[in-house]
C-alpha cells in the first residue's frame, strides 16, 4: 500500500502522540515501527525491521525487537502468537478482538468478539484468576484460497504444525 505524504505525516503524528501518551521517548525507529504497523499490521518482528529499515535506514533487528517490546509493554502494540507462526504485532489493542487465519496462505484478519464486548472473559470456572484478556483464533481457508483450491487440499481440522 502506498501512502501519500499527507497520510504518512498524519500516521507519524499519531505515532508521536501514542509514544508521548505512553511515556516513551520519541525516536525515529519507534515512530517508523508504529507507522509500519498502522499501514500493514499483523507483521512479524523481522518484517517490521525490514520495513523500518526502508524508512529510516540502518536499524538493527535487535533494536526493532526492543521497540516492539517497549511498545507492547506500554500497551500501544499487541503481540499475538498464532500456532505455527512467529509472533505477530498489531496496533489494535484493548478491545479483546480475535483473528481469522487462512491455513493455506496465512492471511490474517481481525474479527470482533462474536457475542459482545467481553463474553470470552467469563469462563465457566476462572480458578480464581482475574482475567483481562482472551485469545481466540479461528482457522480456516480464506475466500481467495477457497476459490483457487479444492476443499481436499486444506486440512480443516488442525492448525498447521510448527516446522
Amino acid at each position: 500500500m502506498c501512502l501519500s505524504d499527507a497520510m504518512v505525516d498524519e500516521a507519524s503524528g499519531a505515532a508521536v502522540g501514542l509514544l508521548r501518551v505512553a511515556g516513551l521517548r520519541v525516536t525515529a525507529p519507534r515512530v517508523a515501527t508504529l507507522v509500519v504497523l498502522a499501514e500493514r499490521g499483523h507483521l512479524s518482528a523481522d518484517d517490521v525491521a525490514a520495513a523500518v529499515r526502508e524508512r529510516v535506514g540502518s536499524v538493527s533487528t535487535q533494536a526493532t525487537y526492543d521497540v516492539l517490546r517497549a511498545c507492547t509493554d506500554a500497551g500501544i502494540v499487541r503481540r499475538i502468537e498464532p500456532d505455527g507462526s512467529p509472533a505477530l504485532y498489531e496496533l489494535r489493542v484493548g478491545d479483546n478482538h480475535h483473528h481469522l487465519i487462512c491455513r493455506l496462505c496465512r492471511a490474517i484478519e481481525d474479527v470482533d468478539c462474536a457475542a459482545g464486548s467481553k463474553p470470552c472473559l467469563d469462563p465457566i470456572d476462572d480458578h480464581g484468576y482475574l482475567i483481562n484478556e482472551a485469545e481466540v483464533v479461528y482457522w480456516g481457508v480464506c475466500p481467495a484460497c477457497a476459490k483457487a483450491s479444492t476443499p481436499a487440499s486444506a486440512d480443516t481440522h488442525r492448525p498447521p504444525t510448527k516446522e
